[in-house]
């Protein structure tokens, strides 16, 4: 069960310590993660490779490494990471290897925040 914010990074595959490193206020990490449920990459890149859109799909995979990156979600990060030096690299069919564990990491990753989102909302 998650009580708090360090909580979620943990469940999540995340670096608590990192993110607070760079944005000190728990308010301020909250408002990022809580936006990140709204990003569209993870949808954009499922439909783009769907599609054989690679530059489409490239895009979005960078776009939610970059993310990732910046709030600290080191579990998708990495998966994201991969994903994109595939499309970098034009190696489609790794690419489409990649994409399960990129789908686990994120539905990991909005999983712990949809339930730290409750938490919040139920503590209130």
């Amino acid at each position: 069960m998650i009580t708090n914010l360090r909580d979620c990074y943990i469940l999540l595959g995340g670096d608590y310590d990192d993110v607070m490193s760079r944005l000190p206020r728990e308010q301020l990490v909250q408002k990022f993660i809580f936006k990140f449920l709204d990003e569209k990459s993870y949808e954009e890149l499922e439909r783009a490779l769907a599609e054989e859109d690679y530059e489409t799909a490239f895009r979005a995979a960078h776009t939610m490494k970059g993310n990732c990156q910046n709030l600290s979600f080191t579990q998708l990060s990495e998966s994201s990471s991969q994903l994109t030096e595939a499309l970098r690299m034009e190696n489609y069919v790794s690419a489409a290897q990649l994409m399960p564990k990129l789908s686990e990491d994120y539905l990991q990753t909005t999983g712990a925040i949809r339930e730290y989102k409750q938490f919040l909302e139920g503590s209130v």
